[in-house]
């Protein structure tokens, strides 16, 4: 159980307070456990409390949101510069990985950015970042383009699954003698690969299969790609990739 903020005299109620509550509970609970009932709970208040400085529990997530990827923005700065005219490659990697420790701070932030509905000023001050790091390598706004929808979630710092055995109802390792052996049976190639992987879990993974070792070998195939497609760009050489 996370510490309770209610001390024998409580700070005054705020915005920021509501939200640092909320972010907190989410680290050390999962978003399973917020609910504004409990945030209420947390803060020794009703749960109507709360909506004087939020208006709903969307509302809050959206704020939560904003609040972690700000102190991101605050970690990576605004990109871009002569590092990234140096060696864009470096410094668009170093920026990702920053994101991704942010990432591992926070585990359910992943989730809930891909549900929000409404635009997020601190994530698009992230992804101008991005592009000043990319233009300043040399690269075209068109290649700029392809470039984030070719590393997709990874340019935040995590990578979305293409399946989670997790999800239905147990995980891969958690699998008997019997399930793994009739899975090998009916399909080989995976039982197989099934058999031979293993993940490091805990503080270095964000979902299933997306554990350090994996999420920087893909971030690295797709940065040595797009360095081949940027240099052919800019000597008019033909691509390989």
């Amino acid at each position: 159980m996370t510490e309770t903020v209610r001390k024998t005299s409580r700070p005054t109620l705020s915005r920021d307070l509501v939200l640092e509550t909320a972010v907190s509970l989410a680290d050390h609970e999962g978003l399973g456990a917020l609910s504004m009932r409990r945030l209420g709970q947390e803060l020794g208040v009703e749960a109507m409390s709360l909506y004087h400085h939020v208006a709903n529990k969307e509302a809050l997530l959206d704020a939560m949101v904003d609040a972690a990827v700000m102190e991101l923005g605050a970690e990576v700065g605004p990109g871009g510069g002569p590092e990234a005219e140096r060696d864009w490659v470096a410094a668009l990697r170093a920026r990702i990985l920053t994101a991704r420790t942010v990432m591992l701070r926070h585990k359910w932030l992943p989730a809930v950015i891909e549900t929000r509905t409404k635009l997020s000023p601190p994530l698009v001050a992230y992804y101008e970042g991005v592009l000043a790091t990319l233009v300043a390598g040399g690269f075209s706004y068109d290649l700029a383009h392809h470039t984030l929808h070719a590393l997709g979630a990874r340019v935040l710092g995590f990578s979305q699954e293409l399946f989670d055995p997790g999800k239905g109802g147990g995980d891969a390792a958690d699998m008997s003698e019997a399930e793994t052996a009739a899975m090998a049976a009916a399909f080989p190639h995976l039982g197989a690969m099934m058999a031979d992987i293993v993940h490091e879990g805990g503080e270095t993974s964000i979902g299933w299969c997306d554990d350090q070792t994996e999420f920087e070998f893909g971030l690295d195939v797709l940065l040595d790609g797009l360095e081949r497609r940027r240099a052919g760009a800019t000597t008019g050489a033909p691509s390989t990739g």
